[in-house]
């Protein structure tokens, strides 16, 4: 049982991942808060969980980052456990890879985590617990081809837990990395049109490109990436810090 009710911010929480998260963390008492770009999403994302609280917020941008924590400060909605799983994921050989690809795989996937790491951590110091929870991916431990500036991202934000970690050791913080295989979200199904369109493969081939790298070759559920985070954002997780955890059927050892 926890001590008390936490309060939980989860970036990208209007679909995927983040959703079943946020879902999962509201139905074991948490008080959620989802953050998105579209307003629109995460209103659908309410209206089927009306215990979650909507935050419009573009996490790539400091300046909204910057009013966006001010605005849960004021209304007494700071998070004591924050889940960085907003990303986007985009591909092409390195070659063809423009430097506005580049750059926006890492003002998403890593630019975004850190901004919202920074603007939490005095309070959570303060009050001497916190979780800090990104979603990572396989890709944060191992390379895919035509990935390179999102592996890279991800790459970066193993980097930022482990360093982070050591930093909040003895402060009540912890930090860690949840790395799931290619899972059941738009951005799979993106990937597998991606495919086909570009290959005339069937969807069923396309997809079977993405799971073969999973042991037991299928995709991963939102739900048994939710399950893992719900876990590391107890009270009863303080000694796991620093770790990357895959979600991944054995893909990564």
């Amino acid at each position: 049982m926890r001590s008390k009710q936490h309060t939980a911010l989860v970036t990208g929480g209007g679909s995927g991942i983040g959703l079943a998260v946020a879902k999962m963390l509201a139905h074991e008492g948490f008080r959620v808060i989802i953050a998105g770009r579209s307003l629109d999403r995460l209103q659908q994302a309410v209206a089927e969980a009306p215990a979650l609280h909507p935050l419009a917020l573009d996490v790539s941008s400091e300046k909204d980052v910057s009013r966006a924590f001010d605005t849960l400060m004021e209304s007494d909605m700071m998070p004591d456990v924050l889940i960085n799983n907003a990303g986007a994921a985009a591909t092409a050989p390195l070659e063809r890879t423009s430097l506005k690809v580049w750059q926006s795989m890492l003002d998403v996937n890593l630019t975004g985590a850190f901004l919202c790491t920074r603007a939490v951590l005095p309070h959570m110091k303060a009050q001497q617990f916190g979780r800090i929870i990104t979603v990572a991916s396989t890709a944060a431990l191992k390379g895919y081809a035509y990935t390179a500036a999102y592996t890279a991202a991800k790459h970066g934000i193993l980097g930022m837990t482990r360093t982070l970690a050591l930093e909040l050791a003895g402060t009540g913080v912890t930090a860690n990395a949840v790395c799931p295989g290619f899972t059941d979200t738009d951005i799979v199904r993106t990937s597998v049109q991606n495919i086909v369109e570009k290959t005339g493969r069937s969807a069923k081939a396309a997809l079977n490109e993405l799971t073969h790298h999973n042991p037991e070759n299928r995709l991963i559920r939102p739900e048994e990436v939710a399950d893992t985070v719900l876990w590391l954002a107890g009270e009863k997780a303080s000694a796991i810090n620093g770790q990357a955890i895959a979600v991944a059927c054995g893909e990564v050892m």
